[in-house]
């Protein structure tokens, strides 16, 4: 059985399983969604938002990507950016990496033109590695590399998503999150992002910039990794 056939009958059982569990399940469903998060993380197939966070059907709005990047000039990452806050009014929005993250990993190293889609998707990436170049350059390990590199990358997503138009003038303001997923050990760890000074964040650094607001100082964040 190959396993798109397989999948056809996990999902019947699946299906099965969560009426028996929960028989009001998917009459609530078909009433409509009403989720308190949004989350916006990678397209890797190790990190499912659902699986690792626990949640049920209806409780996240999902939008993944390579590398989990927010673009705010991507009408895809917009669209569900402005859903989500304007229409489901989320409460909070999480941008969660992970480790081991090969998006991120690409960004460290030649440009592939074998994937000019990719490429183009992960060039943000770069220049922020270009940014960091110092600090990264300093750690020995390539793995430690790319997984600081991550992280650089969920804090840099998140501060330019904490600064668009969309989240920073909805009322009430939905709250940030900057999260890191272990593949090493299947835990997700809060980056020190929450508690840093919202009106100092500008609208992107090498992205588009808001008009009239200032380059914030270096967020300082400890090395979890």
């Amino acid at each position: 059985m190959n396993f798109t056939k397989q999948m056809i009958l996990q999902n019947a059982a699946w299906a099965r399983e969560a009426c028996d569990g929960d028989p009001r399940l998917f009459e609530r469903l078909r009433q409509g969604q009403d989720p308190k998060v949004l989350w916006i993380g990678c397209a890797d197939s190790r990190v499912p938002a659902e699986i690792v966070t626990g949640a049920r059907p209806g409780e996240l709005f999902v939008h993944r990507n390579i590398a989990n990047l927010f673009v705010p000039h991507d009408d895809n990452t917009m669209s569900v950016l402005e859903y989500a806050v304007c229409v489901l009014k989320v409460k909070d929005i999480v941008i969660c990496g992970h480790y081991g993250c090969g998006g991120v990993r690409a960004a460290l190293g030649a440009p592939n033109d074998g994937v000019p889609h990719v490429e183009q998707r992960i060039r943000p990436l770069r220049w922020l590695a270009r940014r960091h170049r110092d600090e990264l350059d300093a750690i020995a390990d390539s793995d430690e590399r790319t997984n600081r590199l991550a992280e650089l990358n969920v804090l840099e997503q998140a501060r330019v998503l904490r600064a668009s138009p969309v989240v920073h003038d909805a009322v009430p303001r939905p709250q940030v999150h900057a999260w890191i997923f272990d593949i090493r050990d299947g835990l997700i760890r809060a980056l020190p992002f929450e508690h840093a000074e919202a009106a100092e964040l500008s609208y992107g650094s090498d992205l588009s910039h808001r008009p009239g607001r200032r380059e914030p100082a270096p967020i300082r964040v400890a090395n979890v990794g």
